[in-house]
């Protein structure tokens, strides 16, 4: 893969895009992940071309591990010419575990956790989008085609204006921040921006949502215990072989329906297929077909 290539080429589609709209900020949300903190590294040089803002929000909530925290503030404050940690939200997370019965069982904890982890995320971005309107720009999307497909993101909450690695596989997203680091221009002018790619590179991939102690991989291989970068690689390895079968002929997509249909991976995204046909409109021709 020429990620060399690749990095430019985004850069010089987010340089045309921000050109034509005229905006005069970008807005990001640092979560203290590799995927804002390439998002960041991405955008920041476009940001100085143009003179530009580039904004970044640290929004930790009690769920956040401090070396969670620790990385977002590094991240933001390598990349972003404009960045602060608040912690407004947790008046929130406060108020909604106060209401939690302590009696409820573990399945009912369990949907509680992903119920407050949605609310967290819509309520992050509100934050994030009214930052970018007060400052005329856009929120920067930082989600890519893995979490897409499993369903790694919140509706109408994990979203954005502008999408850099949407359509990149997780071992991309990985791959792609090591070449940064590796060809990042004057190290010595800017060390804390290498280390704060690198460090997210090892860090364990998780959402900050608390709904599992082993984070996002938690979620689809339970018994899952090397790093998030290796894990990805199956878990790609999977959703890979998937999305091609449309190319194959019948008798070889069966037998690979038959194989992998009760992975874990598909199962997640099988199960999370509504969030990728949200919302569901009812079809023009339906409404005025006569029975």
């Amino acid at each position: 893969m020429n990620y060399e290539l690749a990095v430019n080429n985004i850069r010089g589609e987010l340089k045309k895009y921000l050109q034509k709209t005229n905006l005069k900020s970008l807005v990001i949300g640092i979560s203290g992940g590799i995927d804002s903190c390439l998002c960041a590294a991405l955008a920041r040089p476009v940001c100085d071309e143009l003179g530009i803002a580039l904004i970044g929000r640290s929004l930790p909530i009690k769920t956040n591990e401090e070396d969670e925290l620790f990385r977002a503030r590094e991240t933001g404050e390598a990349f972003c010419t404009n960045f602060k940690e608040d912690r407004i939200l947790e008046l929130y997370y406060d108020r909604m575990s106060s209401e939690l019965n302590p009696q409820i069982d573990n399945q009912e904890m369990q949907k509680w956790k992903i119920r407050n982890g949605n609310m967290k995320a819509r309520l992050r971005m509100t934050y994030l989008y009214n930052l970018a309107s007060m400052n005329n720009g856009m929120v920067l999307s930082t989600d890519n085609l893995t979490e897409y497909l499993l369903g790694f993101w919140t509706l109408h909450g994990d979203v954005g204006d502008f999408g850099m690695i949407q359509n990149l596989w997780k071992t991309e997203v990985y791959n792609m921040a090591e070449w940064i680091a590796d060809n990042y221009p004057n190290p010595s002018s800017n060390p804390k921006a290498i280390n704060a790619i690198r460090t997210t590179i090892q860090a364990m991939a998780t959402d900050g949502l608390g709904v599992t102690n082993l984070g996002d991989l938690g979620q689809i291989l339970s018994d899952w215990r090397g790093t998030s970068r290796e894990g990805y690689k199956e878990v790609d390895r999977v959703l890979q072989v998937w999305t091609s079968m449309h190319t194959l002929e019948s008798t070889q997509k069966t037998i690979l329906t038959l194989a992998y249909e009760k992975h874990p991976v598909i199962q997640r995204h099988l199960n999370s297929d509504f969030k990728r046909e949200n919302p569901q409109n009812i079809n023009r021709n339906l409404i005025w077909t006569t029975s």
